[in-house]
Parts: C-alpha cells; structure tokens; sequence
C-alpha cells in the first residue's frame, strides 16, 4: 500500500525503510513548487521547504561522516548563520538540493549495508555545545533512529509550510508524485491560470 513501509525482514531493513519513507514525504512536500516557492516562508518561522531539504541533505551526510570518522570539512560556508543553513538562496535551485539530499540518501544506505553490527560505537563530538558532554559514544543504531527522528521533525515542518503556500497536503502530493495506481486520495494538480 502506498505511503506505508513494506513488511520488514530483520532491524537494518527496518530502520533504512522507515528512514526512506521519512525521507520521502519530506521531498513530497516540494512537489510542483516552483524555486520561488521553496524559498518561501510564509509561517511565523523563517522556514522554507527548500531549505528544510537543504538542511536535511546536510544533516545526513555530517551524521554519515561521523559514522564513518571522516572529515569533509564544513558543510556550510564560515560566514553562513545557522539560520542561513535552512533558507534556499537566490543562487542554489530546489532540484539541487533535491538532488544532494538524494545523494546523501544513497551514501547512508550504502555506508549502513556495509556495517556487520548496528551496536557500532560512533564517538561522540566533544566541545561542541549541541552534543552531550557526559557521553562518549553512540551506536550506528542510535544514529539511525536520530535521522529517522530528525527527518520526521523537519517532515512536519514542512506539512506546514507547504499547506500554508498552497493548500496541497502530504497525501494528495504522495499520490501525485508517485503516480499512486488506484488512489484513495485524488493527486495534488497545480493550480490553473
């Protein structure tokens, strides 16, 4: 059945489906929107659904980074504010953003297949204000469940924002941008004229 997780086989299975699926329904929130329209941020919050994408893509390739103990350098420019991070500028396009959040995606799951035991330590920045001081590691399995947390969070965001700018809602999007056979929502369709 659409927008539902199919049966899973075993744990791994299971956290990288409901993380895909979490994933999906954020993208879904942008479909249709024009580059202008993902920039908007038309709730009281300075969110967009473009940069809540942007956010995301970044977010899953630093804790895939931090899986694997690699140093990309940062993913975001000295001078950008932590606000910044979630706003789509004039210069970047929502099908980039789309597109590296689909990049990001396809690294995590193929970094989490090639991982025997999901109770991997994952250290733990240290000096950093947003991550605890009194724990040393995580698990792979923990940062899963994170991505899946944070991704539902953000997914939520933008619910909000895209029904604010238009009126479309998550299920009539999902049955328009996977072409549902048989929908039991009618699919999203742009507006005319």
């Amino acid at each position: 059945m659409p927008a539902h997780v199919p049966p899973i086989a075993d744990e791994r299975e299971g956290l990288l489906a409901y993380l895909a699926q979490q994933r999906q329904t954020l993208r879904a929130t942008a479909h249709g929107l024009t580059d202008d329209q993902a920039r908007m941020t038309p709730t009281a919050s300075e969110l967009s659904i473009g940069g809540l994408i942007k956010h995301a893509a970044r977010c899953e390739a630093g804790w895939t980074d931090l899986i694997l103990q690699r140093q990309r350098g940062p993913q975001r420019t000295a001078d950008e504010s932590d606000s910044a991070e979630f706003a789509l500028t004039a210069e970047e396009t929502l099908a980039a953003v789309l597109d590296q959040y689909e990049t990001a995606a396809q690294e995590t799951d193929a970094v989490i297949a090639g991982i025997p035991d999901l109770g991997r330590a994952v250290p733990v920045p240290q000096g950093l204000p947003w991550f605890p001081a009194d724990v040393k590691n995580w698990s792979v399995r923990w940062v899963l469940l994170h991505l899946i947390e944070e991704t539902s969070r953000h997914g939520g965001h933008a619910d909000i924002i895209r029904e604010t700018i238009d009126g479309a809602t998550l299920f009539p999007l999902l049955a328009a941008a996977e072409q549902w056979p048989d929908p039991w929502f009618q699919p999203w369709q742009a507006p005319t004229g």
